[in-house]
């Protein structure tokens, strides 16, 4: 949640207006404090005065587009909120959901005097209440509220819209809650056989049950809204807790009771084909479901026994991600032309390397959507299937029934495949398989767990590959990390970055210290006061060359592959994210926490 409370010369310090304010006080007083001009004024007033609406004044001003005097920008409701706030001597405040407590929210007032006086409240101590209004200089709910809740309360105003958004969202969730408590609440398990007969049955739900349909739609609706790419629901012992991974970072949501937990977790397994029943070992599923700009959204579920019950998490696939081209993704110019010409190659192997999370999937699926044309049969073997595409033929490990990454391999050579995606090498059987599949001319796409890409040639032979045969089948390796980006909003020149931490982060390297320009990250509600928003992939990218190929021996150093790769073009990871920093994408502290130093 944001506040602002900057200060502006005003005309009247002391507010002398009480009630409602009107679109003819509100333009009277933006003119009054030079935010309009007087002919911008008249102009306004003539247009509103037209027809008659029930809008709040400041949505109304907003709708006719009220050009501010300073640069003939359209003041949007937000400015125009901040003003009233300042006008009335109040804080203003931007609602971030993530921070508020909906459950403590709901306990604090009735949904019904919430919508009648148009206030929300926001926060919930011991001592003191905030309540949001969009009518700062109506009070006559104040004493009421204080009498009731035992508590003083301080008013912050927020536009309008977010005032009747967020109090149907906060008071139908913290329904929803303790209608699916009352349904599941101290019998976990009762709840999870109660769902299972009704999906089988099809009768029509209670208004128990009913809430935990509609947390489960909110929750979904909730994390598309947020940019969220995963879900964990993760129960304790008191309280179940929900958090969302936003830019790689987990933020809280909600608490739930430990019985509602369950009966939410048995709803998402349920409609991911999942055995509700099951609790005693992990299982895995998948969803399909719509945002809600109405594109398709695909949803990995996985669910693992702890020590207070089975935890769930959801990761989310970005549709967004399909059509992404490689600057998008975060190539540069220099890499992208080098990946487009390894994987237009015929025929070899091509590793994408990096820890859990670093984004290996997306850089896989995006290339792969790129290359499965009409002309050509691209299959994969994946454990699981992350994200089925219609353009791919996909196929899932199934190890109970001994199908692994090397009889998924040997069965799809026998499909005629030009294109063939393993979803890991693992052990040598597979690794052996893909060198199999490399020789008789098929292109073949992997990944592996290695912190650069060099090391993905010491790590085959650990495993048992013959040197000689990499050097005749790898085409090429690309090692991947992911980085928060600045939010573009509100990052800022950073005066006091010298050059000295830059050139210390890629020492032997040196980077054009005239084009190093670094900026910081601030915070705006924008990026929910982080100073980042998105994620960008950073990549180490070694293209296998003739004078490669002859340092790929059997006692061969690291030190020797990794000199040769930086010959032949490879731009290390801590490298290659520092001219990110220098480009004022990011920052050099998020590149040195994500990246190996440079050796």
């Amino acid at each position: 949640m944001t506040r602002h409370s900057r200060s502006a010369p005003l005309a009247a310090l002391t507010p002398t207006h009480t009630g409602p304010v009107s679109w003819q006080r509100l333009l009277k007083w933006l003119h009054e404090d030079g935010v309009i001009s007087a002919e911008e004024s008249e102009r306004t007033a003539q247009r509103c005065s037209h027809a008659e609406s029930a809008q709040p004044a400041l949505e109304r001003l907003a709708s006719v587009g009220v050009a501010r005097a300073s640069d003939g920008a359209a003041l949007d409701v937000e400015e125009l909120t901040r003003f009233l706030a300042r006008r009335a001597q109040l804080e203003y405040l931007r609602i971030d959901p993530l921070k508020v407590d909906a459950g403590k929210v709901a306990d604090s007032m009735s949904a019904s005097y919430a919508e009648r006086h148009k206030v929300l409240p926001v926060q919930v101590t011991a001592a003191e209440l905030v309540v949001a209004t969009s009518e700062p200089f109506v009070t006559d709910w104040v004493a009421e509220v204080e009498r009731q809740a035992r508590r003083s309360v301080r008013r912050v105003v927020a536009s309008p819209a977010a005032i009747r958004r967020y109090t149907a969202e906060f008071f139908a969730l913290a329904r929803s809650v303790r209608a699916a408590q009352k349904s599941g609440g101290a019998a976990g398990t009762a709840s999870f056989e109660q769902l299972v007969e009704l999906g089988k049955s099809g009768r029509q739900l209670d208004a128990n049950d009913q809430g935990v349909i509609q947390v489960v739609d909110w929750l979904w609706q909730y994390a598309f809204n947020q940019r969220a790419s995963d879900i964990h629901l993760e129960p304790r012992r008191e309280q179940g807790v929900i958090r969302f991974r936003i830019d790689g970072v987990l933020h809280p949501v909600y608490q739930v009771p430990p019985g509602v937990m369950n009966a939410i977790t048995a709803r998402v397994k349920l409609l991911g084909r999942m055995d509700v029943v099951e609790r005693r070992r992990p299982q895995d599923g998948r969803i399909k479901t719509r945002n809600p700009a109405g594109e398709e959204v695909e949803m990995r579920l996985s669910t693992l026994p702890t020590a207070f019950g089975e935890k769930l998490v959801m990761r989310i696939f970005d549709p967004e991600t399909a059509v992404k081209d490689l600057a998008q993704l975060g190539f540069t110019p220099h890499d992208a032309e080098r990946w487009q010409a390894l994987v237009a190659r015929p025929h070899g192997i091509i590793l994408v390397t990096g820890p859990t999370g670093s984004g290996k999937t997306t850089t896989l699926y995006s290339t792969l959507r790129r290359v499965a044309t009409e002309e050509v049969n691209v299959s994969t073997i994946e454990d699981p299937i992350e994200n089925i595409d219609p353009r791919l033929n996909q196929t899932q490990v199934q190890p109970q029934l001994d199908f692994g990454f090397a009889e998924g391999v040997r069965a799809l050579m026998r499909q005629d495949p030009d294109i063939i995606m393993i979803g890991e090498i693992r052990d040598l059987e597979t690794a052996e398989m893909a060198v199999q599949a490399a020789l008789t001319g098929h292109l073949v796409f992997s990944t592996l767990h290695t912190n650069d890409a060099p090391s993905a040639f010491t790590r085959l032979m650990e495993l048992g590959v013959p040197s000689y045969l990499l050097g005749a089948t790898m085409l090429g390796v690309l090692a991947q990390r992911l980085v928060r980006t600045l939010c573009p909003q509100c990052r800022q020149p950073d005066e006091q970055a010298g050059t000295e931490l830059l050139a210390e982060a890629v020492r032997p390297w040196k980077i054009n210290k005239g084009n190093y320009r670094p900026f910081k990250a601030v915070g705006c509600v924008d990026c929910r006061m982080t100073g980042y928003r998105g994620r960008m992939g950073i990549y180490e990218l070694l293209a296998v060359s003739d004078a490669f190929r002859a340092v790929v021996h059997g006692d061969t150093s690291i030190a020797a592959l990794r000199k040769q790769a930086v010959q032949d073009g490879m731009h290390p990871l801590r490298l290659a994210g520092a001219m990110r920093a220098a480009e004022g994408l990011t920052t050099l502290a998020e590149i040195i926490a994500a990246t190996p130093p440079l050796q």
